[in-house]
């Protein structure tokens, strides 16, 4: 049997949470289970939990996102969070930032086969971003690292006063005090974790969100912001 045979039919509500987006989700599952597996994207084990552990724990992040909004996903990877969050809000600019070629060839495939056009896929990572691409209102992750050096790459992307939602497991507590005097460097002005899914997903979704001031990044990425603005202004 292939991987992709053991993609179980989509759960009831999944149906209610993609409305009309909801057959290019099915389809995007498929997907993953098939080239994701074979390109090495996901593991095998993954794709009898693909609803409910993936993109229905992805899809519920768009609860903690205000409206018509710029999101950067950081560590993009097979599209998680990015593309179920795409799915159902079409009202989001979003950014999928992947450093690895295998990766960005398959999400640009999946972001023209489902039509996206409010979804860019850009190769790099963070650091060699900045100040490349325009700041976000909210920079995204899940299962990218721990919270301290995930910060370090997404709160600089961020504009000021925007926020990085950062979906984690039952580690979110401890990473956020262990990461509390780092993010203070980096400009946070509020770091807490909420949960989303409320009637959709069992367990909730934990979601860190850290919160910055007008200096995402602290001083030393603003001085690099302001020198990477003045490289491109002499072009």
């Amino acid at each position: 049997m292939t991987e992709a045979a053991e993609l179980p039919e989509a759960p009831a509500v999944a149906r209610e949470v993609f409305g009309e987006r909801f057959p290019d989700a099915v389809r995007y599952a498929e997907l993953l289970a098939d080239a994701g597996v074979r390109r090495g994207l996901i593991g095998p084990r993954e794709v009898p939990r693909l609803w409910e552990r993936h993109l229905l724990n992805c899809a519920v992040l768009s609860e903690a996102i205000e409206e018509g909004v710029s999101v950067c996903d950081v560590g993009s990877g097979a599209g998680l969070p990015g593309i179920p969050l795409a799915l159902v809000r079409p009202d989001l600019t979003i950014t999928l930032l992947e450093p690895l070629l295998r990766r960005t060839t398959f999400l640009t495939e999946v972001v023209e086969l489902l039509g996206l056009d409010h979804v860019t896929v850009v190769r790099g990572r963070a650091e060699e971003v900045l100040g490349k691409l325009p700041p976000v209102h909210v920079v995204t992750a899940r299962a990218v690292a721990p919270l301290e050096r995930l910060a370090g790459w997404g709160v600089p992307l961020l504009r000021p006063y925007g926020e990085m939602l950062a979906l984690k497991g039952d580690t979110a507590e401890e990473e956020v005090k262990a990461a509390s005097a780092a993010l203070s460097k980096l400009g946070a002005v509020s770091t807490s974790v909420v949960q989303v899914g409320e009637g959709i997903v069992d367990p909730l979704s934990t979601v860190v969100r850290v919160e910055v001031g007008e200096s995402p990044g602290g001083v030393r990425f603003a001085t690099k912001k302001a020198k990477a603005a003045r490289a491109r202004r002499r072009r």
